[in-house]
């Protein structure tokens, strides 16, 4: 069996499959110095409660933004597991298509990997909405080939940074209000995060859909993609499942198990 691992700034989302079949998933808090051997220790105890050992996992497969755990990450593998990882990113790590921006090592690992997964499902040309750290719109062209996107702060980042810069504005929950005029300073603060990043998610699909040159697909990820997918019909699949299945897939292009 394949272990996924999804290592990103804010949390790590680690799947096992079994041919195509995904047999149980996990998601853990971001931890830098977190090390091979604690990894080692979660994942044991996870495992466990599914009736797995570490036996049963003959290949790990990583996409990571965060590059101070790959190297525990690959020690885990080999330790562990007794394998040497496939790497997103690295040498001789194909992705079966073209990154088609000016600095193609500047792309994050999770971005390829959404792109790569949602053109194998869905079709292209396509929008990637990623709900993550950052907000990412990722555009692929109807060949599947990655043709770059844009780059906005993540919506709890935003709340977060209201919330510490100002003096009288308290942290909140983000949720959808049900108008835009807030009466008070909570739904004044939501409407603001929720219908702005609605507002912010209709206008760069169009432009970036004009700018591909046509009608798109527009895929959102990520663990608040369901609730503003709610908010706008610019959103026509939730899919939150889509980076690990690209780690999946890529492992498969490069080990012949397409």
């Amino acid at each position: 069996m394949l272990l996924a691992i999804d290592a990103g700034n804010t949390n790590v989302v680690l799947g096992v499959y079994d041919g195509d079949k995904k047999r149980c998933q996990w998601r853990a808090a971001t931890w830098q110095d977190r090390t091979a051997d604690e990894y080692a220790a979660l994942i044991t105890q996870w495992l466990s409660l599914e009736g797995l050992t570490a036996a049963a996992i003959t290949e790990v497969a990583i996409a990571s933004v965060v590059p101070r755990m790959l190297r525990d990450l690959r020690q885990l593998s080999e330790r562990m597991f007794k394998c040497t990882p496939l790497v997103v990113g690295d040498p001789g790590v194909a992705l079966g298509v073209k990154v088609l921006i000016d600095r193609p090592a500047e792309v994050g690992a999770d971005r390829l990997v959404n792109a790569v997964a949602a053109h194998t499902t869905y079709g292209g040309p396509l929008i990637v909405i990623d709900f993550g750290t950052a907000t990412t719109f990722d555009v692929v062209d109807g060949e599947g080939n990655y043709c770059g996107g844009a780059i906005a702060p993540g919506i709890n980042l935003s709340l977060e940074a209201l919330h510490l810069a100002t003096s009288k504005l308290p942290h909140i929950a983000v949720e959808a209000p049900p108008r835009a005029i807030g009466r008070d300073t909570v739904s004044a603060m939501q409407s603001g995060i929720y219908w702005g990043y609605i507002g912010l998610i209709e206008g760069l699909v169009v432009r970036l859909a004009a700018e591909l040159g046509g009608t798109v697909k527009v895929i959102a990820t990520g663990g608040l993609a369901p609730l503003f997918a709610n908010g706008t019909k610019s959103v026509q699949h939730v899919d939150s499942d889509l980076t690990l299945r690209g780690i999946v897939e890529i492992y498969r292009r490069n080990r012949g198990q397409r």
